[in-house]
């Protein structure tokens, strides 16, 4: 089939992308701020703080996350399912006596695709220096109280609208013990089957001074990983001569949230970056990887080692410690907004291309072929868009919109030059990440 040109924003309709703008602008610094505060106001979140006292204390962290995410579930009518997730741990270099760590977990429940998830997380732990140390002040306002208030303001926005699919809202636990949250989740969803598409954790989203004297509040960084570490032998000898190793999901999400900044969050310039996370670092979004979904990590460009890990103190002249006069919250709710936005517009773009093919060897065009949507789960399906960029770009350069069909051919376009991938679009023009062919790009677990 011949392609043909995709139709103006006026004739597909633009409600849903102007409600975009508005959830971008409904994102509140003022209510950050203040949940940023009653955060660091528990002294301590560590793993292995206290838990009984209703002041202090990680358990008493973790009941007030929950109670807040109830009540932002009482004001849409019980739109959320609020729980907790737990699982002993023990055994471990950083947890040597049995603990229960125990994340907090809201749900807002797709309509029509209810078990294709997108997800923002947030840490709810602090340390200091030692990462044994339970009850020093450990007022963690930037690592993490900035992405854990995030997902919860991202939560009181999106729950005033209805998606098609679903969006999770992730307070996870023991992440500064070794990502046990993260792995928890990510274990009890691949049991119960979840098609998860994205995992967007939010990392320290409130510092714009650098420890190398750059102040900034521009510019974030979206770590994505290339291959997937659940390749197959066959899957690598198959990338080898096809390509793949900069489109896995991971990436392609990583590119959409970088496009998503450049549309529709003011002065805003997302900086993707080509690794898993911080050298030889790690976060929330490692688990979801290791069992192959796509996951990335948000987070400020310029960091302050000075205010990471750090117990409270003066040395030298120089203050130490992640206090929150070291949070910036016009910026943290600059990453909250791009969080929303992009949660928002991918449960509302239908579910991306399955079964992704390409052909075209030693010929002059190329084809592209795919599954066709099920129609019960994407009623808002208006079609799908080809793109292509050449290798070495990093953002998909051209485009096409192709109809309702299950495959299409560019004329003339080389398949040896260029790397290809496909979207799906709604009836509004929002449209999901792109989905480069074959395993290495598809986003089926």
């Amino acid at each position: 089939m011949s392609v043909g040109t995709l139709a103006s924003a006026q004739e597909l309709g633009t409600l849903q992308q102007h409600s975009l703008y508005v959830i971008a602008d409904q994102i509140s610094a003022e209510r950050i701020e203040k949940d940023i505060n009653t955060l660091v106001g528990f002294g301590t979140r560590h793993t292995l703080s206290e838990t009984e006292s209703d002041t202090r204390g990680i358990g008493a962290a973790r009941r007030w996350i929950k109670a807040e995410f109830e009540a932002i579930s009482e004001k849409c009518g019980g739109c959320l399912e609020v729980y907790y997730q737990s699982a002993t741990i023990s055994d471990e270099s950083r947890i040597p006596d049995p603990v229960d760590v125990v994340s907090v977990i809201a749900i807002q429940r797709g309509s029509t695709d209810p078990n294709r998830y997108v997800i923002m997380s947030g840490d709810i732990d602090s340390r200091v220096s030692d990462v044994m140390d339970s009850t020093s002040d450990s007022p963690g306002a930037n690592d993490n109280a900035s992405g854990l208030a995030g997902t919860i303001e991202a939560a009181r926005v999106l729950s005033q609208y209805s998606f098609n699919g679903t969006i999770v809202y992730a307070a996870l636990a023991g992440e500064e013990q070794g990502l046990f949250g993260g792995k928890i989740m990510a274990e009890q969803a691949q049991e119960d089957g979840w098609r998860i598409k994205a995992v967007l954790n939010n990392d320290m989203i409130g510092n714009i001074e650098g420890v190398n004297g750059i102040i900034n509040n521009t510019t974030a960084r979206i770590f994505a990983e290339g291959t997937r570490v659940t390749e197959t032998p066959e899957e690598a000898r198959y990338r080898r001569f096809t390509g793949g190793e900069v489109d896995s999901p991971s990436r392609n999400l990583a590119r959409y949230i970088d496009k998503i900044a450049d549309q529709y969050i003011e002065n805003l310039d997302t900086m993707v970056i080509y690794r898993l996370d911080r050298f030889r670092r790690g976060g929330h979004h490692r688990p979801f990887n290791d069992l192959g979904y796509p996951g990335i990590r948000i987070m400020e460009t310029n960091e302050n080692y000075n205010r990471q890990h750090q117990d409270l103190r003066v040395e030298n002249g120089i203050t130490y410690g992640d206090t929150i006069d070291g949070v910036n919250f016009d910026y943290a709710a600059k990453l909250t907004s791009l969080n929303a936005v992009s949660l928002a517009s991918m449960a509302w773009a239908p579910n991306p291309p399955v079964d992704v093919k390409i052909e075209g060897a030693v010929q002059p065009s190329t084809t592209l072929k795919w599954q066709a949507l099920d129609e019960t789960q994407n009623p808002q399906l208006l079609g799908y868009k080809i793109y292509w960029r050449h290798t070495d770009a990093p953002q998909w350069e051209f485009s096409r919109f192709v109809g309702n069909v299950t495959q299409a051919t560019l004329d003339n376009v080389v398949i040896d030059n260029y790397f290809f991938g496909v979207a799906s679009v709604n009836k509004d023009g929002l449209e999901s990440p792109v989905v480069f062919p074959g395993p290495a790009g598809s986003f089926e677990e």
